[in-house]
Parts: structure tokens; sequence; C-alpha cells
């Protein structure tokens, strides 16, 4: 039996591909076979789920052969801030790259650093 948060997980996970591709210009309309390199299933699959992203509104299809898929403009939003959730944690300073040592991140964690700033 299949997970039932497996469309969420798809959806969650193509979305963040297809914006960070169309980000970095390296695709505004891909293939389901340009997206194999990031994604260890079958073609079919991919094409599933796309046409799924495609009936939700977050994708839709580009005329020509053979078929190509970019994001509307809710899944460019969207993808963007699933990406940025995907991402944060990367993008915030760690606990302990402060390079202040009275800084209080060293004893409260890098949200302190953070709050710091916007004081």
């Amino acid at each position: 039996m299949d997970d039932p948060l497996d469309p969420i997980r798809w959806r969650d996970e193509l979305l963040q591909i297809l914006y960070w591709l169309r980000g970095e210009g390296l695709g505004e309309a891909v293939t389901p076979q340009d997206l194999m390199v990031f994604l260890d299933v079958a073609e079919d699959v991919v094409q599933l789920q796309l046409d799924r992203l495609v009936e939700e509104g977050y994708a839709a299809i580009v005329d020509g052969s053979p078929r190509r898929y970019r994001l509307t403009g809710w899944g460019v939003q969207e993808g963007g801030r699933r990406f940025a959730d995907e991402f944060a944690a990367l993008t915030r300073q760690a606990h302990g790259a402060c390079n202040n040592p009275k800084c209080s991140c060293h004893s409260l964690g890098p949200q302190a650093c953070e709050e710091q700033r916007h004081m």
C-alpha cells in the first residue's frame, strides 16, 4: 500500500526542483527526463506526478514535443516558499559561527545573534 503522504511529498519535491532549476536559469520548462538526474524513480512516475501538479494548478504544460512543464505563478510562489523552508537552516548562522566571543549566541544559540541584529 502506498503511503497517503506520498502525493504531498512528491508535490513538495517537484516544486522545489522546478523552482531551483528556474531560479538558476537551468530550465524554465522541463521534461520528466530532465528531472531524472534528481530523482531515483522511473520516468513514468515523474510524468504522473507532473501531471498532478498541472491538475492542482502548480504547473502548466508547454506546447511542443516532447511534453514540457513549467511552473505557474502560483507554482513559483509555492515552490519558492517550500524551497526557502527546506533550506532555511542552511542560510542561518550556525552556533558559534559568530566571531564575537562575548556574543550571547555562544550561550543562548544562534537565534540570539539574529535577535541582536534586529534590536
